[in-house]
């Protein structure tokens, strides 16, 4: 069964950290491009950040350059989203998205999503 599978999301306190995975299954994810996208309450679905299949560009968005960080295991069949310095405003259901070739900022351009995980960042 072909399926991207999120997980590590939670409730944190500002300031905190959270590890975001998505596991492939059913597929290599190596040579997918990989996407992670989130979407607050009342808010638009949106990019935060992609890891490249071959060439491993990873661009960010301005609101989490600096504390997110993308990351792939290969062997793990994996991505991976270390977010640190957490802000209430990065509150939101995180996605994870496949998609061969290059990164994507259009979520529905891929071929593969995950359910997503639910991240909180309160006191």
């Amino acid at each position: 069964q072909v399926q991207l599978v999120e997980s590590g999301g939670g409730l944190v306190q500002p300031g905190g950290s959270l590890r975001l995975s998505c596991a492939a299954s059913g597929f290599p994810l190596d040579g997918y491009a990989v996407g992670w996208f989130r979407q607050a309450p009342g808010k638009e679905r949106e990019g935060v950040t992609c890891i490249g299949g071959l060439h491993g560009d990873t661009p960010y968005a301005d609101s989490v350059r600096g504390r997110f960080t993308i990351s792939r295991d290969n062997a793990k069949n994996s991505v991976y989203l270390q977010m640190n310095s957490l802000k209430p405003d990065d509150t939101g259901v995180y996605y994870c998205a496949a998609r061969v070739g290059l990164c994507s900022g259009d979520y529905y351009d891929h071929k593969y999503w995950g359910q997503g995980t639910q991240v909180t960042v309160s006191s």
